[in-house]
């Protein structure tokens, strides 16, 4: 196993994982809502001293690029980007579906629909076939997404979603999920790179304003 440092805040929970080489040590806040600034630091420092290393030894930093909170995923991309510049180490980009998809759901790997709540009953959604995706993210409607489960996808997600009212949605564990993404993306060939937002839609305040824009 290799030393490393991988953070989600991508979502209202915030998830850091740290390898020794040996072992991994993970911090994980379930309700961290507009508080990743403020609490991705303590929660790192505090796991690298559990692990025994520091930042230097680390051989890669890993971080979620989305789909997600914009504020989140700028949070985490730039503390990534910051401990890869000072030590020279390469840094592993993540999608938010990569954390919920890669999970070993009972051994399950078969056609999944990762899902991330994207608020007003709509989904931010990427189709997985065994560790392969089959469906490019996409913003999807309630209906599209059961139309998805209709048609053969198993729907699983990180939390708890509105959905689950109307169909079965496995919930898997992030901190599980965000260690078994990076223990498998790091041994594929060409998935280190520049860490770059994954926005799967535009932001709120880009459509207000395009909405602003065609009303003048």
């Amino acid at each position: 196993m290799k030393k490393f440092l991988a953070m989600d805040t991508s979502c209202n929970f915030l998830t850091v994982l740290v390898s020794n080489g040996e072992r991994v040590f993970s911090r994980y806040l379930p309700d961290c809502l507009m508080g990743h600034s403020v609490n991705l630091m303590t929660e790192i420092d505090g796991a690298l001293q559990e692990a025994g290393i520091t930042v230097s030894d680390c051989e890669f930093f890993a971080a979620t690029v989305g789909a997600g909170s914009f504020t989140g995923i700028r949070i985490g991309i730039a503390a990534a980007k910051g401990f890869a510049l000072a030590t020279g180490k390469p840094t592993l980009p993540i999608t938010t579906f990569d954390v919920v998809a890669y999970n070993l759901i009972d051994g399950f790997l078969g056609k999944r629909l990762a899902l991330v709540d994207a608020g007003h009953d709509a989904y931010y959604a990427c189709g997985y076939d065994g560790d392969s995706v089959c469906l490019s993210p996409a913003y999807l409607s309630e209906a599209e997404v059961l139309e998805l489960a209709n048609g053969g996808y198993r729907l699983v997600a990180a939390r708890a979603l509105p959905l689950c009212e109307k169909a079965e949605v496995e919930i898997v564990s992030p901190v599980a999920g965000l260690q078994r993404a990076v223990e498998i993306l790091s041994a594929v060939e060409g998935s280190f790179g520049e860490l770059a937002a994954l926005y799967v839609r535009k932001s709120s305040a880009e459509l207000n304003l395009e909405k602003g824009e065609k009303k003048l």
